[in-house]
């Protein structure tokens, strides 16, 4: 794997109240106080002390939350991940042993927004699901690569890009060949699908709580999607939803101006409906979270016939 150093940057928070004395209206006041802007940087071993946390606790009977563990975390650390300590995570689990939650961060200044953030950015992916009707509880998203095929992971999130115009880049490449099974994250809804000049042939899901876009770019020239995907459709976890390519940097369709095969995957953070397609969009470095998915990959078989992959096995999710 390509794995760069993780580059750690303080959350810049942006989260207005409404003054008790405020004259606004309900509409005015629901405009003010939704999280304007995240900037997501807890570390791939925090993530996964957390999750493993989280399940051993369900296993026993118990319900600790591994987002509420990452948001005290947050508060605790202002946001800024290069202090943290496994340490710290075992203390607050001591903790939770006598006194709830909400006991302990009563007094903590911004833990409600960091809870409310990284909920945002982590709520799809751990829960109780079905594999074959097997009931589990766990880790239950996918890495967007398929099992059995190879990738690397490059990571250079707000790298600059320069096709068009100059700009930050915002998501993640996952290096894989040409016509390498594309999966879903998470379970979700198809909004978007077709030509994009930046991103090729791409595809991008919502998740159906509405607070995660999932965006999936450079797929394949000529049949970049699963067979009968469709935007309004719906997709389970683990699904085949295309296959890697590298098209795009183009205003012509079907065109590969993409050097190097790859995914483009892209997460964005939606807390109002004006934040899906405007100018201040909340992207975050999703690196961390594609190595934890990593040990989560959707097996596939191929149908000859048609020369399409499918799911393996059977994922039911809940809503």
């Amino acid at each position: 794997m390509l794995v760069a150093a993780l580059a750690v940057t303080a959350i810049v928070v942006s989260y207005h109240f409404v003054q008790p004395d405020s004259v606004a209206t309900e509409a005015e006041a629901k405009k003010s106080s939704y999280i304007k802007w995240v900037e997501f940087n807890v570390p791939y071993l925090a993530l996964q002390k957390a999750l493993n946390i989280d399940v051993d606790s369900h296993e026993h009977g118990g319900n600790i939350s591994w987002i509420q563990l990452l948001a005290y975390l947050g508060a605790k650390y202002g946001g800024d991940f290069s202090h943290y300590k496994s340490n710290d995570m075992d203390a607050l689990v001591t903790k939770l042993q006598s006194k709830s939650m909400e006991e302990i961060t009563s007094g903590m200044k911004l833990y409600s927004y960091y809870n409310e953030a990284y909920t945002a950015v982590l709520g799809g992916l751990v829960g109780s699901y079905k594999v074959n009707g097997e009931e589990k509880y766990g880790l239950m998203a996918f890495s967007p690569i398929a099992k059995t095929f190879p990738y690397e992971d490059y990571d250079d999130f707000g790298t600059r890009r320069t096709y068009g115009f100059s700009r930050p880049h915002l998501g993640h490449d996952l290096i894989a060949a040409t016509g390498t099974p594309v999966i879903a994250v998470e379970s979700g809804v198809v909004e978007a699908l077709g030509w994009n000049q930046y991103g090729g042939w791409r595809i991008g899901i919502r998740s159906f709580d509405k607070h995660r876009y999932y965006y999936y770019a450079h797929l394949r020239q000529n049949r970049p999607y699963a067979e009968g995907l469709e935007v309004g459709q719906t997709v389970t976890a683990g699904d085949v939803i295309g296959y890697v390519g590298h098209t795009g940097y183009s205003t012509t369709e079907n065109v590969n101006n993409i050097r190097l095969s790859h995914l483009h995957f892209g997460l964005q953070l939606i807390f109002d409906e004006s934040q899906k397609e405007c100018n201040n969009e909340i992207w975050v470095d999703v690196y961390p979270i594609t190595m934890l998915l990593h040990q989560k990959q959707a097996e596939v078989v191929r149908d000859n016939a048609t020369k399409e992959f499918h799911s393996k096995n059977k994922i039911e999710i809940n809503k």
